[in-house]
């Protein structure tokens, strides 16, 4: 800490006041200048300018593996604890994401609820036979701000997601209704929800059957059934959101657009893909 002092302030003041004035000896300064000038330091300070840089444009989100391989796409070759050490040294701290706590759904409606096929069926393989669909909230000075969503299974990608300020089954209908527009999926699609009212009703049934889609949905009060939705939320909120309270809804909804749109579905590297972001994991099953 006191040498980076002297460093910092030798420009305005001469490093004999500087070195006397803190109790440093002035050979262990300049040894210590000569030692920055290294060949390993200068390409440290190269490799943590470059680090510093991928983890601003990650939303402050990425730890060590994360930005290890950002790093060597980048053309920095790099290892994960040299990584780690130079995020320790620049103050750099992922934002953590919170402990996965199960939410139950009010399931206390007299709808048909659809078999849970999920559990029946192996890991998707490929985008577009499996997704899943849940609602979230977020606060706003205005009041909460409802979310509903549409995953891919196999990508992990976003599909279809709309906003509002309540929670009816036009919402989650719209959601959908954007997944299908912009993805087209073929008839036997499992879309697998909770059993909330919401798409246990008669319109969003028809919805399903009018697009060839097979409804399935959790086992009563098991979450996990839904887990990688629930997953999303939970990476959303502590991504993004990390506590804040949005001044409007239209505030919220424009940085949720840029977190699922720009940053989430095109660029976070997820470790379940292989550390491909959702698009690029697609890209490459083509």
């Amino acid at each position: 800490m006191r040498m980076a002092t002297i460093q910092r302030l030798a420009g305005q003041h001469p490093v004999r006041t500087l070195c006397r004035a803190l109790g440093v000896a002035r050979s262990a300064y300049y040894a210590t200048q000569q030692k920055a000038t290294r060949p390993r330091a200068v390409a440290n300070a190269r490799l943590g300018a470059k680090a510093h840089e991928l983890f601003e444009a990650s939303g402050h989100t990425y730890g060590s593996p994360r930005l290890t391989v950002a790093l060597r796409r980048a053309g920095q070759p790099c290892g994960r604890h040299r990584v780690a050490r130079l995020m320790r040294r620049a103050g750099l701290r992922a934002r953590q994401k919170r402990r996965f706590r199960p939410r139950t759904t009010d399931s206390h409606h007299l709808c048909p609820v659809a078999p849970n096929h999920l559990a029946e069926r192996p890991p998707p393989m490929r985008p577009g036979e499996v997704w899943q669909a849940d609602i979230t909230y977020i606060a706003t000075r205005e009041g909460w701000l409802y979310v509903a969503g549409v995953i891919d299974a196999c990508s992990r990608r976003i599909v279809g997601w709309a906003a509002d300020d309540a929670m009816p089954t036009a919402l989650v209908a719209r959601a959908f209704e954007r997944a299908v527009a912009a993805h087209r999926p073929t008839p036997g699609l499992l879309h697998h929800s909770d059993r909330g009212s919401q798409y246990a009703s008669d319109a969003y049934r028809e919805l399903l059957r009018r697009h060839g889609v097979v409804a399935s949905m959790s086992r009563a009060g098991n979450c996990y059934d839904n887990a990688r939705m629930e997953s999303f939320w939970a990476t959303l909120k502590t991504e993004l959101i990390d506590g804040q309270v949005y001044a409007s809804r239209v505030e919220a909804k424009s940085a949720i657009f840029r977190y699922i749109e720009i940053f989430y579905n095109r660029v976070r590297l997820h470790s379940a893909l292989g550390f491909n972001s959702p698009v690029d994991f697609e890209h490459n099953l083509n």
